[in-house]
């Protein structure tokens, strides 16, 4: 639970943090790339606790991951690179999520 609860707090940290003039406008485009988790739907089961996002979801694949890197620099784009920072910053909850103190974030 707190997993997906850091996938609504962190950006709005980013986006006060990084985009204080558009904050709301920035966080929303973050929020949106939640999208990204529509993937999980052709999974079967489509929610397994154990199972690591990272590499096994269509999305969530490293050259996709490079992809989403390299559109937080894209220049005179800040709609793409709010897309990117958000999608980066995704995975990489996604990421510690697969860490082996848990996929439960039970410490």
């Amino acid at each position: 639970m707190l997993h997906i609860a850091l996938h609504f707090i962190a950006p709005v940290f980013v986006a006060a943090l990084f985009f204080r003039r558009t904050w709301r406008a920035a966080y929303l485009i973050m929020i949106a790339t939640m999208l990204v988790d529509l993937d999980h739907l052709l999974a079967t089961p489509v929610y397994d606790p154990n199972r690591c996002s990272i590499g096994f979801h269509p999305l969530h694949q490293p050259w996709f991951i490079a992809l989403y890197i390299a559109l937080c620099f894209m220049p005179k784009m800040p709609k793409v690179r709010l897309v990117g920072i958000g999608l980066t910053l995704h995975m990489a909850l996604d990421f510690i999520d697969c860490q082996p103190f848990g996929s439960a974030w039970g410490f």
